[in-house]
Formats: structure tokens, C-alpha cells, sequence
């Protein structure tokens, strides 16, 4: 009421009184009713800088597999014996897996015995040697010769244990040439044949070597490599091929 006697004094005065400003209400938060922003005469605050975004560190790549070692390379097969080379050939069948007994029946023979070699007249005397692999007979008057293209030995069989011996020349493709160990350890080189013979109602067909049996006991050795397929041996009898005896 007090603007109203303020008009009433001024109208008197003859002054017209204006009515004060009226201040908008504001509504909704500060809006004005018009739904027009006032300008607010305070600063507005800066708005916060975004926050850059973290980086987050790369991944580490997984380590690279290793390839797998190789694994150590075999050791190479041992080297087939030497056939011409009688102690290498001793020493790889020392090495090698004994085989099963046989169920069969096996003749028995003496650790002398007579043998009937084809070609020759009469027997001589054999003597079984578990301790020599390869079979061998006396030979004399030695003599290599070709016949169609293959090599060829000539030779003599005799039996230089007895005063008056059967000489025999017998001709026979030469199998290979043989290095022989002596008992003083000297190699020495020895033509190899293969004959016929037999012993007792046996009859096999085997190599022999051709040596000097000059100061041995008996013209003819059987060795292993024969021994095998002809039967087993008693050390404690000998002439046992007649008897036919068997385990």
C-alpha cells in the first residue's frame, strides 16, 4: 500500500509515479516464467577437462615357442662284418643273441672223426674245432687259373701225417680270398673253395679254407660255420659218426 500513498503524494505533486520494476519470478530452477534464460551474472564454471582416456599398455605377445630339439641323431648300424676278414666275423658272431635249443633230435659226433671228401680216394681224418669258424683242409702245389671268365684254384690234397699219403689234384672255383690269423697274430691270405663231403651217413656241402696243415694233427678242421648244421660235438670221445647217436 505504500507505492499507493506514494502515488496519491506525487499525483498531488503532479508527478506521475511509476511503478516499481517488477523482478520476474523465476520458476523451475530459476527459470523465468517467459521460459526466456536470464543472463546470469555470475561466471559459469569451466567445465572440467575429459579425462583422456588411460592407454592401457599393449599385451604382451605371447614368447615364441622354441622349436623342439632334434632329438640326437642314432647311432648308425654297426658295419656288417668283413666275410674275408675271419676275425671280424669271429668277433660279430660273439656278438650276436644265441638262439633257442631245438627240440629236434641232434646227432652227436666225436671230437675226431673220418671224413669223405668228393673227389678223393679214401678218408681222412677230421677233427671238429668249435674255437675255428671256418673249415679247412691241407692243400699243396697251389695254383690260381680262369676258366669262362671266373677264377679257379688248383690244388693237392694229401694227408701229411702218414708215411706213404693218397696225393689228389682237385679243381675248384675259388669263393673269395680270406685273411686268416695266425697264432702269432701275422694275417695271412688263404684261398677259399667249397667242397662235398661227408661224415657218417651225414652229407653237407661247405667252404674250406686251403692251408699248410703240415705240423697239425689232422688234414681236415671243421669249424663252426660247418659244425652248426651238422650236429654237436663230445669233447671226451671221438668216432662217435658211426654209432648214429643222438640226444
Amino acid at each position: 500500500m505504500l507505492w499507493l500513498l506514494v502515488s496519491i503524494v506525487q499525483m498531488a505533486s503532479g508527478q506521475a509515479a511509476s511503478p516499481p520494476a517488477k523482478v520476474p519470478a523465476k520458476e523451475n530452477g530459476g527459470q523465468p516464467a517467459n521460459g526466456k534464460s536470464a543472463p546470469s551474472s555470475e561466471a559459469k564454471p569451466a567445465p572440467a577437462p575429459a579425462a583422456k582416456p588411460t592407454a592401457k599398455p599393449a599385451a604382451e605377445a605371447p614368447a615364441a615357442e622354441k622349436p623342439a630339439a632334434d632329438p640326437p641323431p642314432a647311432d648308425p648300424p654297426p658295419a656288417p662284418a668283413d666275410p674275408d676278414d675271419e676275425a671280424a666275423a669271429e668277433n660279430a658272431e660273439a656278438a650276436a643273441v644265441a638262439k633257442p635249443v631245438s627240440a629236434d633230435p641232434v646227432q652227436i659226433f666225436g671230437w675226431r672223426e673220418h671224413i669223405s671228401i668228393q673227389g678223393i680216394e679214401g678218408k681222412l681224418i677230421a677233427k671238429m674245432d668249435t674255437g675255428a669258424l671256418t673249415s679247412s683242409v691241407h692243400a699243396e702245389e697251389k695254383e690260381l687259373f680262369e676258366r669262362d671268365g671266373k677264377k679257379w684254384v688248383r690244388f693237392i690234397v694229401t694227408d701229411p701225417t702218414v708215411a706213404k699219403p693218397v696225393r689228389t689234384r682237385i679243381e675248384a672255383p675259388l669263393v673269395r680270398i680270406a685273411r686268416i690269423k695266425e697264432p702269432g697274430g701275422e694275417s695271412a691270405a688263404r684261398e677259399v673253395v667249397r667242397l662235398s663231403f661227408q661224415i657218417g651217413e651225414r652229407k653237407l656241402r661247405g667252404e674250406f679254407t686251403l692251408n699248410n696243415r703240415h705240423n697239425m694233427l689232422a688234414p681236415v678242421l671243421i669249424g663252426r660255420n660247418t659244425i652248426k648244421d651238422l650236429g654237436w660235438v663230445d669233447p671226451s670221445r671221438t668216432h662217435l659218426a658211426e654209432q648214429k647217436l643222438f640226444r
